[in-house]
């Protein structure tokens, strides 16, 4: 397979991973497997969540589609590639940046992260498993964006007058 398809394909289950994190979320998280997903939904939080599971079901996913895919280098090494680089992303995001299982980044004021954290906040309100919002993860749903971030970027930056 040639360079860029593997390219394309990477960029194309990383973005599909995103409905694949939502649909989960939804109906399998927030559905027939709550009990795994319930201890992430109560106010204390341990190393190590009955949760985390999910990650390693899709960790699993990935892994066998690199391996079996890397004998004749087809769509399914890129594949597993591009869920792998979604979960390296999802780690990174919700568990370092949003709940803080690791003590970085704590005060970003980054437009984009304040929204996705705001939206997780407002998912973690409802501690069981009806009445949720906002399943999705790299996907911010403009309600959850800073109120003057629309007006900063429809305007043009305004600058003072130069004396030179």
């Amino acid at each position: 397979m040639i360079w860029w398809k593997h390219l394309l394909v990477f960029f194309f289950f990383f973005a599909l991973w995103e409905g694949v994190a939502w649909f989960t979320h939804k109906y399998v998280m927030h559905g027939f497997l709550w009990k795994l997903h319930k201890d992430h939904h109560t106010p204390k939080y341990s190393r190590f969540e009955l949760n985390d599971l999910f990650g390693v079901f899709f960790a699993v996913l990935s892994m066998y589609l690199i391996v079996s895919g890397s004998f004749n280098m087809d769509w399914q090494f890129s594949a597993g590639l591009g869920i792998a680089g979604y979960g390296a992303a999802y780690f990174f995001v919700h568990d370092i940046f949003v709940h803080q299982r690791v003590p970085w980044f704590k005060r970003s004021q980054n437009p984009y992260l304040m929204a996705l954290r705001k939206a997780h906040k407002i998912h973690h309100k409802s501690l069981g498993k009806e009445n949720g919002e906002a399943f999705g993860f790299l996907f911010v749903h403009a309600k959850y964006w800073p109120k003057n971030l629309s007006s900063q970027l429809s305007h043009p930056i305004k600058t003072s007058k130069s004396t030179l």
